[in-house]
């Protein structure tokens, strides 16, 4: 090898390898290339807690599920997924005083105050989607174990980044409510959920995906916990895509990206392993195959690649889809979804940030609006979505912080409980790997 290309190769893998740790670990940035990166990353999340701020209801504080992306519409039907995703955001903005912090205070109060005395809830469990007027029960929604956990990730965060005696009092009070143990199946896993109409779902989370979250709040639970061997009751399938292995869902079923993301919004997995992995590496092997994956659609939609890429469950011309890869799942037709990447940010941080970096600037307004980016769009068909999710906007606002310096992971993991869960989950120091 010619001496000066290998001192530049060996510079080039040097600092490669010093931004990403520094990225990830959220230091100061040096150089103007950092500083841009870190300036947008900040307009990421603040622009989406003005989603969390605008479309939620000011006496429940519930969060609408979708919305227009130029601003507050008419449509009422909220769901407490987006309304967790947003009582985190709203401790960011008030942490970053991007809104007044007296009235974010006083919101946060308000909405802790209506779930824990007025919206509707069986056993500490609450209906998938609601009205966010009234709290009142939407389209004959199931209670919801996996979006009662996401509600529930928000509340906790409030509890440690508030001061406020009676916000934190309502959080632990909506906590410690739940019965964990109505929704254990003989088979020690959780249930889905629940209706009024024909009792229990039929399915239970016995096989790793989002599940993580919780599981480990369930666990955590000082009043109804479950046992430690529900941890232990659900599979860990392994795949394979191009030398990367890593753990997912059965190849049978759709594993789209998210799946990968939402318990890491919150819980902090990094130097961390259970008896099966580090869960964090995990998403690291998982974003990266997801990366590949599109980067081979290219010949069939070429502006995919190496650079522009993400599919997770999103709207789409024809209606909401989950789809996504590897492997391939749903009706592929090129559309590309921002919070995919997003949603990686600190698993990824420099191809992440480059694939949302290059979207943004190459189709600028069509996919950029007062909520950040669209939920989705397809540059073959020029199709581009009029709404943005509230979940999508959720994912992106803690992603792209937890990227910059890890602040949602600190704060939601002040909350003792969180730690006690994942002692009894198994989780131990991950030793290095040896070179």
């Amino acid at each position: 090898m010619n001496s000066r290309f290998g001192t530049r190769a060996r510079w080039v893998v040097w600092m490669a390898v010093w931004f990403t740790s520094a990225f990830s670990e959220g230091l100061g940035a040096a150089t103007h290339g950092e500083r841009g990166d870190d300036a947008f990353l900040v307009e990421l999340a603040r622009t989406g807690c003005l989603y969390f701020w605008e479309n939620a209801d000011s006496r429940t504080g519930l969060v609408k599920d979708r919305n227009r992306t130029d601003g507050p519409d008419e449509r009422t039907v909220g769901s407490i997924a987006a309304t967790g995703f947003g009582l985190t955001a709203l401790c960011l903005a008030h942490e970053r005083r991007w809104l007044p912090r007296d009235a974010v205070t006083e919101r946060v109060r308000a909405t802790l105050r209506f779930l824990r005395h007025e919206l509707p809830e069986q056993r500490g469990f609450f209906h998938h989607f609601v009205d966010v007027r009234t709290g009142a029960r939407v389209w004959k929604s199931e209670v919801s174990s996996i979006d009662t956990g996401l509600l529930l990730c928000g509340v906790l965060t409030c509890r440690q980044h508030f001061r406020d005696a009676e916000i934190r009092r309502l959080a632990r009070e909506i906590y410690e409510r739940v019965d964990w143990t109505w929704l254990l199946t003989p088979h020690h896993t959780l249930g889905h959920g629940w209706k009024p109409e024909s009792g229990m779902l039929s399915n239970d989370w016995d096989s790793y995906c989002e599940l993580m979250l919780v599981y480990l709040l369930a666990l955590g639970s000082p009043t109804r916990p479950i046992p430690a061997d529900s941890w232990r009751a659900w599979r860990r399938p392994w795949v394979e895509f191009e030398g990367l292995r890593f753990i997912s869902t059965p190849t049978n079923a759709p594993a789209p990206l998210f799946v990968h993301q939402y318990s890491h919004a919150w819980f902090d997995f990094r130097g961390r392993r259970d008896a099966w992995t580090n869960y964090f590496e995990n998403s690291v092997a998982a974003t990266e195959a997801h990366r590949r994956f599109c980067a081979g659609l290219a010949e069939r939609f070429p502006h995919f690649g190496e650079v522009v890429w993400g599919i997770t469950a999103s709207d789409s011309s024809r209606g909401y889809v989950v789809w996504g890869g590897p492997p391939a799942h749903g009706p592929l037709d090129g559309t590309v979804v921002p919070c995919a990447a997003a949603g990686s940010l600190p698993f990824l941080p420099r191809e992440t940030l480059h694939a949302l970096r290059v979207m943004r600037e190459r189709w600028g307004a069509r996919v950029w609006g007062r909520y950040g980016f669209v939920d989705a769009f397809n540059p073959a068909t020029e199709w581009v979505n009029p709404d943005v999710i509230g979940i999508d906007v959720g994912i992106t606002v803690l992603m792209a912080e937890n990227a910059r310096n890890g602040w949602v992971w600190k704060t939601f993991m002040k909350n003792p409980e969180m730690e006690q869960a994942m002692k009894k989950a198994g989780f131990q120091p991950d030793r290095p790997a040896k070179p």
